[in-house]
């Protein structure tokens, strides 16, 4: 790619270089939006098997068990 002195350009070229640096993003992100959602829907397949019930649940702690923690904590900062 040729370098441009971009000193040495008008202000109305250097907006025209924008819209085109723009366009060209435009078209080069649309581009690579399609070839990623192609390989979404791809990969889509293997995961129909799988229902969302059957993942590993996540524990919480219960807001009691979670304040005993922290009370707990708390005094062990303070010894």
């Amino acid at each position: 790619m040729a370098k441009i002195d971009l000193d040495s350009l008008s202000i109305e070229e250097l907006a025209a270089l924008r819209d085109q640096a723009t366009d060209k993003l435009a078209e080069k992100v649309a581009a690579r939006q399609a070839e990623l959602e192609a390989e979404l829907e791809k990969l889509s397949h293997y995961g129909k098997s799988v229902k969302k019930s059957q993942a590993t649940p996540v524990a919480k702690p219960k807001k009691d068990e979670a304040s005993k923690d922290e009370s707990a904590k708390d005094v062990s900062r303070a010894a």
